[in-house]
Protein backbone atom coordinates (compact mmCIF):
# COMPACT_ATOMS: atom_id res chain seq x y z
CA UNK A 1 0.00 0.00 0.00
CA UNK A 2 2.43 2.76 0.97
CA UNK A 3 5.25 1.65 -1.55
CA UNK A 4 2.93 0.28 -4.67
CA UNK A 5 4.69 2.34 -7.68
CA UNK A 6 7.31 3.36 -5.35
CA UNK A 7 10.92 3.23 -7.30
CA UNK A 8 13.35 1.93 -5.00
CA UNK A 9 17.14 1.08 -5.41
CA UNK A 10 18.88 -1.78 -3.32
CA UNK A 11 22.41 -1.39 -2.76
CA UNK A 12 24.25 -4.94 -1.32
CA UNK A 13 27.90 -4.76 -0.07
CA UNK A 14 30.21 -6.91 1.18
CA UNK A 15 29.04 -8.37 4.10
CA UNK A 16 27.62 -12.01 5.13
CA UNK A 17 24.66 -10.33 5.72
CA UNK A 18 23.95 -9.66 1.88
CA UNK A 19 21.61 -12.83 2.37
CA UNK A 20 19.31 -10.60 4.16
CA UNK A 21 19.03 -8.48 1.07
CA UNK A 22 17.27 -11.44 -1.19
CA UNK A 23 14.44 -11.14 2.01
CA UNK A 24 14.28 -7.52 1.63
CA UNK A 25 13.98 -7.52 -2.08
CA UNK A 26 11.31 -10.14 -1.94
CA UNK A 27 9.06 -8.26 -0.12
CA UNK A 28 9.49 -5.35 -1.79
CA UNK A 29 8.48 -6.52 -5.09
CA UNK A 30 5.67 -8.40 -2.54
CA UNK A 31 4.67 -4.80 -1.26
CA UNK A 32 4.66 -3.05 -5.21
CA UNK A 33 7.67 -1.14 -5.24
CA UNK A 34 9.91 -0.83 -8.33
CA UNK A 35 13.56 -2.01 -7.43
CA UNK A 36 16.54 -1.80 -8.95
CA UNK A 37 19.63 -3.60 -7.18
CA UNK A 38 22.88 -2.45 -7.31
CA UNK A 39 25.97 -4.34 -5.89
CA UNK A 40 29.34 -3.83 -5.04
CA UNK A 41 32.62 -6.05 -6.59
CA UNK A 42 33.06 -7.86 -2.63
CA UNK A 43 28.97 -7.97 -2.19
CA UNK A 44 28.87 -10.42 -5.34
CA UNK A 45 31.07 -13.27 -3.36
CA UNK A 46 28.35 -13.29 -0.43
CA UNK A 47 25.44 -13.49 -2.86
CA UNK A 48 24.61 -13.65 -6.56
CA UNK A 49 23.20 -11.15 -8.85
CA UNK A 50 21.17 -13.96 -10.87
CA UNK A 51 19.38 -14.29 -7.33
CA UNK A 52 18.68 -10.83 -6.46
CA UNK A 53 18.19 -9.85 -10.19
CA UNK A 54 15.90 -12.73 -10.51
CA UNK A 55 13.82 -11.08 -6.79
CA UNK A 56 13.93 -7.80 -7.96
CA UNK A 57 12.80 -8.92 -12.07
CA UNK A 58 15.75 -6.67 -13.16
CA UNK A 59 19.08 -7.34 -14.12
CA UNK A 60 21.80 -6.25 -11.29
CA UNK A 61 24.04 -3.57 -11.97
CA UNK A 62 27.70 -3.20 -10.59
CA UNK A 63 29.71 -1.76 -13.46
CA UNK A 64 29.61 1.59 -14.68
CA UNK A 65 29.60 0.07 -17.77
CA UNK A 66 28.67 -3.64 -19.13
CA UNK A 67 32.33 -4.72 -20.04
CA UNK A 68 30.36 -7.38 -22.89
CA UNK A 69 27.92 -4.76 -24.21
CA UNK A 70 29.88 -1.42 -23.46
CA UNK A 71 26.48 -0.46 -22.32
CA UNK A 72 27.15 3.00 -19.62
CA UNK A 73 24.89 2.40 -16.39
CA UNK A 74 24.57 6.13 -16.07
CA UNK A 75 24.45 6.62 -11.94
CA UNK A 76 23.52 10.20 -12.80
CA UNK A 77 19.74 8.52 -14.02
CA UNK A 78 19.93 6.51 -11.31
CA UNK A 79 20.13 8.68 -8.46
CA UNK A 80 17.44 11.06 -10.16
CA UNK A 81 15.04 7.51 -10.51
CA UNK A 82 14.81 6.94 -7.15
CA UNK A 83 12.45 7.66 -4.95
CA UNK A 84 14.59 6.08 -1.99
CA UNK A 85 18.29 4.57 -1.99
CA UNK A 86 18.35 1.45 0.82
CA UNK A 87 21.98 0.35 1.33
CA UNK A 88 21.64 -2.74 3.27
CA UNK A 89 23.60 -4.02 4.29
CA UNK A 90 25.90 -1.16 4.73
CA UNK A 91 29.66 -2.37 5.93
CA UNK A 92 32.21 -0.09 7.41
CA UNK A 93 34.11 0.56 4.47
CA UNK A 94 30.73 1.63 2.45
CA UNK A 95 29.76 3.96 5.50
CA UNK A 96 33.32 5.51 5.60
CA UNK A 97 33.07 6.42 1.63
CA UNK A 98 29.56 7.75 1.60
CA UNK A 99 30.45 10.01 4.94
CA UNK A 100 33.76 10.91 2.98
CA UNK A 101 32.19 11.78 -0.08
CA UNK A 102 34.25 8.90 -1.98
CA UNK A 103 33.35 7.45 -5.31
CA UNK A 104 35.13 4.62 -6.37
CA UNK A 105 32.04 2.24 -7.71
CA UNK A 106 28.74 2.48 -9.62
CA UNK A 107 26.91 2.54 -5.91
CA UNK A 108 28.60 4.85 -4.40
CA UNK A 109 28.77 7.14 -7.66
CA UNK A 110 24.75 6.75 -7.37
CA UNK A 111 24.87 7.70 -3.73
CA UNK A 112 26.48 10.67 -4.33
CA UNK A 113 23.98 11.94 -6.90
CA UNK A 114 20.64 10.02 -5.52
CA UNK A 115 18.40 13.16 -4.65
CA UNK A 116 16.01 10.81 -2.68
CA UNK A 117 16.05 9.77 0.85
CA UNK A 118 18.92 7.45 1.77
CA UNK A 119 18.76 4.90 4.15
CA UNK A 120 21.84 2.73 5.67
CA UNK A 121 21.49 -0.43 7.32
CA UNK A 122 24.75 -1.30 8.80
CA UNK A 123 26.19 -4.62 9.23
CA UNK A 124 29.52 -5.40 10.99
CA UNK A 125 30.85 -7.21 13.74
CA UNK A 126 30.47 -5.66 17.04
CA UNK A 127 34.35 -4.05 17.62
CA UNK A 128 33.74 -2.08 14.32
CA UNK A 129 30.35 -1.35 15.38
CA UNK A 130 31.35 0.33 18.48
CA UNK A 131 34.86 1.66 16.86
CA UNK A 132 35.15 5.76 17.24
CA UNK A 133 35.82 6.10 13.56
CA UNK A 134 32.61 4.33 12.45
CA UNK A 135 30.44 5.82 15.24
CA UNK A 136 31.98 9.13 13.88
CA UNK A 137 30.93 8.33 10.60
CA UNK A 138 27.37 7.32 11.27
CA UNK A 139 26.77 10.52 12.94
CA UNK A 140 27.94 12.37 10.24
CA UNK A 141 25.81 10.39 7.64
CA UNK A 142 23.04 10.97 10.23
CA UNK A 143 23.66 14.75 10.25
CA UNK A 144 23.42 14.63 6.60
CA UNK A 145 19.91 14.08 6.91
CA UNK A 146 20.42 9.97 6.45
CA UNK A 147 18.13 7.48 8.21
CA UNK A 148 20.56 5.18 9.72
CA UNK A 149 18.81 2.25 11.55
CA UNK A 150 20.66 0.52 14.35
CA UNK A 151 22.07 -2.66 14.10
CA UNK A 152 20.57 -5.05 15.81
CA UNK A 153 21.80 -7.31 18.80
CA UNK A 154 22.52 -10.70 18.93
CA UNK A 155 25.49 -13.82 17.50
CA UNK A 156 27.28 -12.52 14.77
CA UNK A 157 29.32 -14.13 12.11
CA UNK A 158 32.04 -14.44 14.14
CA UNK A 159 30.79 -15.80 16.98
CA UNK A 160 30.88 -13.09 19.22
CA UNK A 161 27.53 -11.91 20.55
CA UNK A 162 26.61 -7.60 20.53
CA UNK A 163 25.21 -5.24 18.18
CA UNK A 164 25.91 -5.38 14.77
CA UNK A 165 23.40 -7.22 13.25
CA UNK A 166 21.74 -5.87 9.93
CA UNK A 167 18.48 -4.91 10.61
CA UNK A 168 15.82 -7.64 9.49
CA UNK A 169 14.09 -6.46 5.91
CA UNK A 170 11.09 -6.37 7.95
CA UNK A 171 12.08 -3.72 10.09
CA UNK A 172 13.42 -1.81 6.81
CA UNK A 173 10.74 -1.78 5.13
CA UNK A 174 8.47 -0.89 8.06
CA UNK A 175 10.61 2.00 8.38
CA UNK A 176 10.08 3.08 4.41
CA UNK A 177 6.33 2.78 5.22
CA UNK A 178 6.74 5.03 7.64
CA UNK A 179 8.52 7.74 5.37
CA UNK A 180 5.83 7.07 2.62
CA UNK A 181 2.87 7.55 4.68
CA UNK A 182 4.00 11.07 6.02
CA UNK A 183 1.73 13.71 5.51
CA UNK A 184 3.16 17.04 6.71
CA UNK A 185 -0.52 18.42 7.80
CA UNK A 186 -0.60 15.50 10.25
CA UNK A 187 2.36 15.69 12.37
CA UNK A 188 1.72 16.81 15.41
CA UNK A 189 -1.60 16.65 15.27
CA UNK A 190 -3.22 14.74 18.95
CA UNK A 191 -5.09 12.04 17.55
CA UNK A 192 -7.62 9.87 20.05
CA UNK A 193 -8.77 6.06 18.89
CA UNK A 194 -10.99 3.66 20.81
CA UNK A 195 -10.68 0.05 19.13
CA UNK A 196 -12.04 -3.24 20.24
CA UNK A 197 -15.17 -4.85 22.54
CA UNK A 198 -16.01 -3.72 26.03
CA UNK A 199 -16.78 -6.69 28.44
CA UNK A 200 -19.07 -6.09 31.10
CA UNK A 201 -19.02 -8.62 34.41
CA UNK A 202 -21.77 -10.13 35.28
CA UNK A 203 -19.84 -12.10 37.99
CA UNK A 204 -15.83 -13.33 38.55
CA UNK A 205 -15.84 -15.82 35.48
CA UNK A 206 -19.06 -14.39 32.96
CA UNK A 207 -18.90 -11.13 30.95
CA UNK A 208 -21.06 -9.46 28.15
CA UNK A 209 -19.26 -8.25 24.85
CA UNK A 210 -19.63 -8.62 21.24
CA UNK A 211 -17.30 -9.79 17.88
CA UNK A 212 -15.18 -6.67 17.79
CA UNK A 213 -11.43 -7.71 17.42
CA UNK A 214 -10.15 -4.35 17.21
CA UNK A 215 -8.34 -4.80 13.59
CA UNK A 216 -10.17 -1.50 11.98
CA UNK A 217 -8.99 0.42 15.02
CA UNK A 218 -5.48 -0.58 15.19
CA UNK A 219 -5.28 0.22 11.47
CA UNK A 220 -6.39 3.25 12.07
CA UNK A 221 -4.10 3.73 15.05
CA UNK A 222 -1.21 2.45 12.85
CA UNK A 223 -2.15 5.29 9.75
CA UNK A 224 -2.81 8.33 11.79
CA UNK A 225 1.26 7.51 13.68
CA UNK A 226 3.03 6.45 10.68
CA UNK A 227 1.37 10.07 8.95
CA UNK A 228 3.12 12.09 11.77
CA UNK A 229 0.31 12.12 14.58
CA UNK A 230 0.48 11.55 18.19
CA UNK A 231 -1.71 8.75 18.64
CA UNK A 232 -3.62 7.77 21.86
CA UNK A 233 -5.03 4.20 21.34
CA UNK A 234 -7.57 2.97 23.84
CA UNK A 235 -8.35 -0.31 23.56
CA UNK A 236 -10.60 -3.08 24.55
CA UNK A 237 -9.51 -6.43 25.56
CA UNK A 238 -7.95 -7.72 21.93
CA UNK A 239 -5.29 -10.43 20.89
CA UNK A 240 -3.68 -7.43 18.50
CA UNK A 241 -0.25 -5.83 18.94
CA UNK A 242 0.54 -2.09 18.92
CA UNK A 243 1.43 -1.64 15.14
CA UNK A 244 3.88 1.34 16.16
CA UNK A 245 6.03 1.68 19.19
CA UNK A 246 4.82 5.01 19.14
CA UNK A 247 1.49 4.75 19.63
CA UNK A 248 0.22 5.45 23.28
CA UNK A 249 -1.48 2.32 24.06
CA UNK A 250 -4.04 2.53 26.62
CA UNK A 251 -5.86 -0.73 27.98
CA UNK A 252 -9.41 -0.49 29.30
CA UNK A 253 -12.10 -3.48 29.69
CA UNK A 254 -15.48 -1.93 30.08
CA UNK A 255 -17.33 0.57 28.82
CA UNK A 256 -17.39 2.60 31.84
CA UNK A 257 -13.31 2.48 31.75
CA UNK A 258 -13.22 3.05 28.34
CA UNK A 259 -15.46 6.21 28.73
CA UNK A 260 -13.33 7.46 31.84
CA UNK A 261 -10.16 6.88 29.57
CA UNK A 262 -11.48 9.13 26.95
CA UNK A 263 -12.83 11.62 28.62
CA UNK A 264 -9.13 12.38 30.93
CA UNK A 265 -7.99 12.46 26.99
CA UNK A 266 -9.93 13.96 24.82
CA UNK A 267 -10.00 17.93 25.66
CA UNK A 268 -6.32 17.71 24.57
CA UNK A 269 -7.61 15.93 20.96
CA UNK A 270 -7.56 17.52 17.67
CA UNK A 271 -9.64 14.56 16.42
CA UNK A 272 -11.29 11.51 17.90
CA UNK A 273 -11.65 7.97 16.05
CA UNK A 274 -14.36 6.47 17.63
CA UNK A 275 -14.11 2.49 15.89
CA UNK A 276 -14.62 0.53 19.32
CA UNK A 277 -17.63 -1.90 19.72
CA UNK A 278 -18.70 -0.32 23.60
CA UNK A 279 -21.57 -2.07 25.36
CA UNK A 280 -24.48 0.10 24.93
CA UNK A 281 -25.79 -1.77 28.19
CA UNK A 282 -24.09 -3.68 31.16
CA UNK A 283 -25.50 -5.27 34.02
CA UNK A 284 -27.12 -3.60 37.24
CA UNK A 285 -25.32 -5.39 39.43
CA UNK A 286 -22.24 -7.83 39.45
CA UNK A 287 -22.33 -11.01 41.49
CA UNK A 288 -19.42 -11.55 43.67
CA UNK A 289 -19.28 -14.89 42.96
CA UNK A 290 -19.93 -17.39 40.30
CA UNK A 291 -23.72 -17.56 39.52
CA UNK A 292 -24.63 -21.13 39.91
CA UNK A 293 -27.25 -22.99 37.22
CA UNK A 294 -29.83 -23.46 38.90
CA UNK A 295 -33.28 -22.49 37.52
CA UNK A 296 -34.53 -22.95 34.00
CA UNK A 297 -34.40 -19.33 33.23
CA UNK A 298 -32.53 -16.40 34.77
CA UNK A 299 -32.89 -12.36 34.40
CA UNK A 300 -30.32 -10.35 34.13
CA UNK A 301 -31.59 -6.46 34.70
CA UNK A 302 -29.09 -4.08 32.48
CA UNK A 303 -28.43 -0.16 32.66
CA UNK A 304 -27.67 1.97 29.94
CA UNK A 305 -23.76 2.60 29.34
CA UNK A 306 -22.84 5.96 28.79
CA UNK A 307 -22.97 7.16 25.01
CA UNK A 308 -19.51 7.99 24.31
CA UNK A 309 -19.87 9.73 21.24
CA UNK A 310 -22.72 12.07 22.62
CA UNK A 311 -21.09 12.72 25.58
CA UNK A 312 -18.05 13.49 23.16
CA UNK A 313 -20.13 15.36 20.61
CA UNK A 314 -21.83 17.64 23.34
CA UNK A 315 -18.58 18.60 24.69
CA UNK A 316 -16.28 19.12 21.04
CA UNK A 317 -15.14 22.74 20.46
CA UNK A 318 -14.75 24.15 17.29
CA UNK A 319 -11.30 22.59 16.34
CA UNK A 320 -12.06 19.30 16.82
CA UNK A 321 -13.13 16.44 15.04
CA UNK A 322 -15.15 13.90 15.81
CA UNK A 323 -15.22 10.52 14.16
CA UNK A 324 -17.86 7.47 14.88
CA UNK A 325 -18.11 4.60 13.41
CA UNK A 326 -21.94 2.41 12.88
CA UNK A 327 -22.44 -0.88 12.21
CA UNK A 328 -25.81 -2.06 11.28
CA UNK A 329 -27.78 -4.55 9.58
CA UNK A 330 -31.09 -2.58 8.53
CA UNK A 331 -31.75 0.52 6.67
CA UNK A 332 -28.10 1.46 7.16
CA UNK A 333 -27.93 4.83 5.70
CA UNK A 334 -31.13 6.14 7.50
CA UNK A 335 -29.58 5.11 10.17
CA UNK A 336 -26.10 6.60 10.45
CA UNK A 337 -27.52 9.94 9.37
CA UNK A 338 -29.34 10.17 12.13
CA UNK A 339 -26.54 9.12 14.55
CA UNK A 340 -24.26 11.48 12.96
CA UNK A 341 -26.67 14.68 13.57
CA UNK A 342 -28.25 12.99 16.78
CA UNK A 343 -24.47 12.70 18.66
CA UNK A 344 -22.44 15.95 16.68
CA UNK A 345 -20.32 13.77 15.04
CA UNK A 346 -17.95 15.60 11.94
CA UNK A 347 -18.06 11.88 9.92
CA UNK A 348 -19.55 8.95 10.38
CA UNK A 349 -18.25 5.53 9.12
CA UNK A 350 -20.81 2.59 7.98
CA UNK A 351 -20.23 -0.76 8.28
CA UNK A 352 -23.30 -3.43 6.62
CA UNK A 353 -23.39 -6.86 8.11
CA UNK A 354 -25.05 -7.72 5.28
CA UNK A 355 -21.98 -7.04 2.95
CA UNK A 356 -19.89 -10.32 2.70
CA UNK A 357 -16.45 -9.77 4.03
CA UNK A 358 -17.01 -6.02 6.24
CA UNK A 359 -17.93 -5.86 9.57
CA UNK A 360 -16.33 -8.22 12.68
CA UNK A 361 -13.48 -10.40 12.53
CA UNK A 362 -12.28 -9.56 8.61
CA UNK A 363 -9.25 -8.15 7.44
CA UNK A 364 -11.42 -6.71 5.21
CA UNK A 365 -14.08 -3.22 5.19
CA UNK A 366 -16.48 -2.17 3.06
CA UNK A 367 -17.04 1.42 4.09
CA UNK A 368 -19.20 4.59 3.34
CA UNK A 369 -18.24 7.52 4.89
CA UNK A 370 -20.91 10.49 5.67
CA UNK A 371 -19.95 13.82 6.20
CA UNK A 372 -21.94 16.85 8.78
CA UNK A 373 -23.22 18.09 5.23
CA UNK A 374 -24.53 14.69 4.06
CA UNK A 375 -21.67 13.87 1.94
CA UNK A 376 -21.84 10.26 1.11
CA UNK A 377 -18.30 8.66 -0.13
CA UNK A 378 -18.86 5.20 -1.27
CA UNK A 379 -15.40 2.70 -1.04
CA UNK A 380 -15.04 -0.99 -2.45
CA UNK A 381 -14.09 -3.90 0.07
CA UNK A 382 -10.65 -3.86 0.69
CA UNK A 383 -8.62 -4.49 3.64
CA UNK A 384 -9.05 -2.46 6.70
CA UNK A 385 -5.71 -0.89 6.61
CA UNK A 386 -6.63 0.52 3.03
CA UNK A 387 -9.89 1.61 4.41
CA UNK A 388 -7.86 3.21 7.15
CA UNK A 389 -5.59 5.26 4.51
CA UNK A 390 -8.91 6.45 3.10
CA UNK A 391 -10.14 7.31 6.04
CA UNK A 392 -6.80 9.31 6.94
CA UNK A 393 -6.99 10.58 3.21
CA UNK A 394 -10.58 12.55 4.03
CA UNK A 395 -9.12 13.73 7.36
CA UNK A 396 -5.96 14.78 6.23
CA UNK A 397 -8.15 17.45 2.91
CA UNK A 398 -9.90 18.41 5.84
CA UNK A 399 -6.99 19.55 7.82
CA UNK A 400 -5.33 21.17 4.65
CA UNK A 401 -8.16 23.20 4.08
CA UNK A 402 -8.01 25.10 7.29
Amino acid sequence: MYLRGKKIIVGVTGSIAAYKSAFLVRLLIKEGADVQVLMTEAARTFITPLTLGTLSKRPVLYHYANPETGTWNNHVELGLWADALVIAPATAHTLAKCAQGLSDDLLSAVYLSARCPVFLAPAMDLDMYQHPAVRRNLASLASDGHTVLPAGHGELASGLVGDGRMAEPEAIVGVLHQHFARRPVAVGKRVLITAGPTQEAIDPVRYLSNHSTGKMGYALAQAFAYAGAQVTLVSGPTALAVPDPAIRLVKVKSAREMFEAVEGYFPETDLALLSAAVADYSPAQVADKKIKKKEDTLSLPLLKTVDIAATLGARKRAHQLLLGFALETDHELPNAMRKLQEKNLDYIVLNSLNDIGAGFAHDTNKITVIEKDERIRHFELKSKQEAAQDILEIIVQRWSEV
